[in-house]
């Protein structure tokens, strides 16, 4: 049952072209014969977000539930839960959705608990006369907040804890064995916490091997090809496959949409990656207009007054930052004076926005090297030649313990806030590179000029997803044009709260 292997069509070639490393979050779409897992994990975060509303229904009548707020509950604090739930699917926090997105949906709660409030405040006031009733929603609204982040916060690392250990997660077919969909392949075996498991290929015309991505090609080249046959149906319950995600194939529009459709009626979930990915931001609004489905794209312009806030704002939170943290910065420096000595900082020209150099600023990690040693140049040549970007530990580790201890915490890093109170940097935004390897870069890495259209910054979308050190460097350029377009104040936030944790994540791709 394995397909045949021939040349890509001249039309797959010019799309196949096109990828620079980068896939789109593919739009779902889910019919009612589809949603077997999807609507059982929709039931679950309904199940959850119920218990959390009943106990805090119970500790607000049982009172005293929080020092300092306590006020007797009425009867109408039985109608918040059923209020509330009814805010949070307004909100659409019980649609199908792919992976986990508890940051994302920490506003929505908040919002949809604080309508909830809100609404049955309004009832209380109009219908009966009740002058706590502000004080006990506030209350209701607090701890019924709290509960629902906790319940939804644990439910989301229990769901990740088991699909990292492969005992969840949907049983996936890649329709489209091109560079998109070897791709998509390999971002989902190196992220099982997304939740899909690739477990074949569906092309009748695949690309190549010697045309794919070796990294790419030598993760994936376990799963099986099959092609659009009569047998579909055999591999789909054979598999017990779940969900299916589109990619770019030389099949015809006519073939493919059959396709689509045969999945649908064996009670496949379909996901499409839209042939305009890399210009599609998060901020879509999808409408018909003439019978036809048209998305209209709304992505960030790195220029305008919303940026010069955030500038403003970066260099006000670093100087404060600077006088918080001046008893650790200040332990650092005579640490790694003590230990290597002077210069206690490591300064290196970096490019910055507009692709203007500056010297960035970072604590010494490591001892000056031999002059037997391999050139480090010819260390980062090699390594960009597989495809990873320079960083880490580029030839002889030269790393200091404390400088180990100071890389793997990040706080050599720390003296690049005097380059963010300075105008040079940002506290979120792209890493910035070496001067003497952005030109070779910028020939050779697709979409890496447009890296310069911010500021680049401490810490950065590509980051806390774990590209940091020798990792991809097409990548590392994807997750930085998606934070370029994608900016918001929220989507910092989140960076600062996933910084927290990436010292503690390995580096992945």
């Amino acid at each position: 049952m394995e397909s045949r292997t021939a040349n890509m069509s001249a039309v797959e070639g010019a799309q196949a072209s096109t990828i620079g490393g980068a896939v789109a979050q593919p739009h779902v779409a889910l019919p009612a014969v589809a949603r077997r897992r999807h609507s059982r994990v929709a039931e679950w975060d309904l199940l959850v977000d119920a218990s959390m509303l009943v106990l805090a229904t119970v500790a607000l009548l049982a009172g005293d539930a929080i020092p300092g707020l306590s006020a007797d509950a009425s009867p109408w604090s039985l109608a918040f839960p059923a209020v509330a739930l009814a805010s949070l699917a307004l909100f659409g926090l019980y649609r199908v959705r792919l992976g986990t997105r508890y940051l994302d949906d920490l506003p929505r709660i908040l919002a949809a608990t604080a309508l909830a409030a809100m609404s049955v405040t309004f009832a209380q006031v109009l219908f009966v006369e009740a002058p706590d009733a502000a004080t006990e929603m506030v209350r209701a609204w607090v701890l019924a907040t709290g509960l629902l982040l906790a319940g939804r916060g644990g439910m989301a690392l229990a769901e990740r804890r088991a699909r990292i250990h492969g005992t969840a997660g949907s049983p996936t077919l890649i329709v489209g064995a091109g560079r998109v969909g070897r791709l998509i392949a390999r971002r989902l075996i190196d992220k099982p916490e997304v939740g899909l498991r690739p477990l074949a290929f569906v092309d009748d015309d695949p690309l190549p091997e010697a045309d794919l991505d070796p990294e790419g090609a030598k993760k994936d080249a376990e799963l099986p090809m099959f092609d659009t046959g009569p047998e579909l149906g055999a591999i789909v319950r054979e598999l017990r496959i779940e969900h299916a995600i589109i990619g770019f194939s030389s099949s015809s529009h006519e073939a493919q949409l059959e396709l689509a459709r045969r999945l649908h009626d064996l009670g496949v979930t379909v996901s499409v990656v839209p042939r305009l990915f890399e210009a599609m931001p998060d901020r879509v609004l999808p409408q018909r207009t003439v019978g036809l489905p048209l998305v209209s794209i709304f992505p960030s312009t790195p220029r305008g007054w919303r940026m010069s806030v955030k500038y403003a704002l970066d260099r006000m939170l670093a100087l404060l930052a600077i006088m918080v943290l001046s008893p650790l910065l200040i332990a650092c420096w005579l640490a790694v004076l003590i230990s290597v000595g002077r210069p206690v900082f490591y300064p290196q020209q970096r490019i910055g926005v507009g692709g203007r150099d500056f010297e960035m600023l970072k604590f010494r990690t490591m001892r000056a090297p031999k002059p037997a040693n391999r050139s480090e140049e010819s260390v980062v040549e090699e390594a960009f030649n597989n495809g990873l970007a320079p960083g880490g530990v580029e030839g002889e580790d030269r790393r200091t313990k404390l400088g180990a201890l100071l890389r793997r915490t990040g706080f050599d890093e720390l003296p690049q806030l005097f380059n963010v109170a300075r105008g040079e940097m940002s506290i979120v935004g792209p890493r910035p590179e070496r001067e003497e390897l952005v030109p070779w870069f910028e020939r050779e890495v697709y979409r890496y000029r447009e890296r310069h259209r911010m500021k680049p910054g401490i810490t950065g979308w590509a980051q806390v997803h774990g590209l940091r050190g020798k990792t991809s460097l097409a990548d590392r350029v994807e997750w930085d044009n998606y934070y370029i377009e994608n900016w918001s104040p929220w989507l910092d936030f989140k960076i600062l709260v996933l910084s927290l944790g990436a010292p503690f994540q390995p580096n992945i791709e």
